[in-house]
């Protein structure tokens, strides 16, 4: 009997029982490259994985950003959330660079994905009806490839998925929650408001270059974080099938995604009601990091915000606020299947 118990405990000590990690100060943050196939065209793309790391603090440079991140750093061990983050029109995920590494230091991984066709680089699907229903079809590949990633599969687990979506991005999460858009909303609001620029790039017909393509929703989706959402195309009876928890986020001054039309209209018809946040006097840019004083200078119109808003300040809120969200949101069943952070 004790050579027994003498076996049992040499098994307990070398494979460490799983429990959830609890966030501690010292997590550093690392990142790694993931790339699998765009569903739309079984071409290659690309995607930016942030973790919790056991290694020292780094910086690093990626798509001209300055970013508290070392690829390849160690991960610490343990069983962490999975987060998607969808970027908006043309941009790039790594805009909003300090709510990934700060969340992932918090105790989530954090992939970033970049939209082919709709992003900085490239334009080439932008009003298709292949981008609006296609963004959502790759934050699911890269759902999958995540989860199936040898360097990262171990520590996160389907159960726990959520999604961070800023401007086009809230489209493309709130279909993944099982949102149908309406594509006569889209019409009818472009007749209403003709200088709408941005949604109205071609007067409120999407481009029709896929007819083999429909909204496709994830059940592994279990919460969204909303950005500025543009969601003019979802009426309550198109809304009627997300059933997640939301955090929803609006600026009070965005000129480019109308709030009336967008984050307030979709608080009062989401079926269950969001946690909704207004930052009073905010732009649309004020969700994307506090620039550097390079970037004031290059880019003063994504940079500057209105006096009196503090976008340090409100990032501060926003990541604390999110990871409160995602935390309480995400919990899995009581028995979780983590490692132990003493490594």
């Amino acid at each position: 009997m004790m050579r027994l118990w003498a076996v049992l405990f040499f098994l307990l000590a070398a494979c460490p029982i799983l429990v959830r990690a609890e966030p501690v100060n010292h997590w550093s943050v690392g990142f790694h490259r993931l790339s699998f196939l765009d569903p739309l065209d079984e071409q290659p793309m690309g995607a930016i994985a942030f973790y919790p790391s056991s290694d020292a603090e780094g910086i690093s440079k990626i798509g001209g950003y300055e970013i508290e991140a070392t690829e390849e750093a160690k991960i610490a061990m343990g069983h962490y959330p999975l987060l998607l983050l969808s970027h908006g029109n043309t941009g790039t995920p790594l805009a909003l660079h300090d709510l990934a590494t700060s969340l992932a230091r918090k105790g989530f991984v954090v992939v970033a994905v970049l939209h082919p066709g709709d992003n900085y680089k490239d334009h080439s699907r932008l009003g298709t009806l292949s981008n609006l229903y296609g963004r959502p079809m790759q934050i699911s590949a890269a759902i999958s490839a995540t989860l199936a990633d040898p360097e990262l599969s171990v520590y996160v687990h389907d159960d726990e998925v959520g999604v961070i979506g800023y401007s086009a991005g809230g489209e493309t999460a709130l279909i993944l929650a099982g949102a149908q858009p309406d594509l006569d909303r889209l019409r009818r609001y472009c007749q209403e408001r003709p200088d709408d620029h941005d949604a109205c790039t071609t007067k409120g017909e999407l481009i029709a270059d896929r007819d083999d393509l429909e909204p496709v929703a994830d059940p592994r989706v279990r919460a969204l974080l909303l950005m500025a959402p543009l969601s003019l195309m979802f009426g309550r009876e198109t809304l009627a099938d997300v059933h997640v928890p939301v955090l929803l986020y609006s600026g009070q001054d965005d000129k480019l995604v109308y709030p009336d039309k967008n984050a307030d209209a979709l608080a009062r018809k989401l079926p269950v009601e969001p946690e909704f946040k207004v930052i009073p006097g905010a732009g649309h840019f004020v969700f994307m990091a506090p620039c550097t004083d390079v970037q004031k200078a290059v880019m003063p119109g994504l940079c500057t915000d209105p006096q009196g808003v503090d976008r340090e300040d409100i990032h501060r809120d926003l990541i604390y606020e999110a990871g409160r969200f995602f935390s309480k949101t995400l919990e899995s069943s009581p028995v979780t299947r983590t490692a132990s952070t003493a490594q």
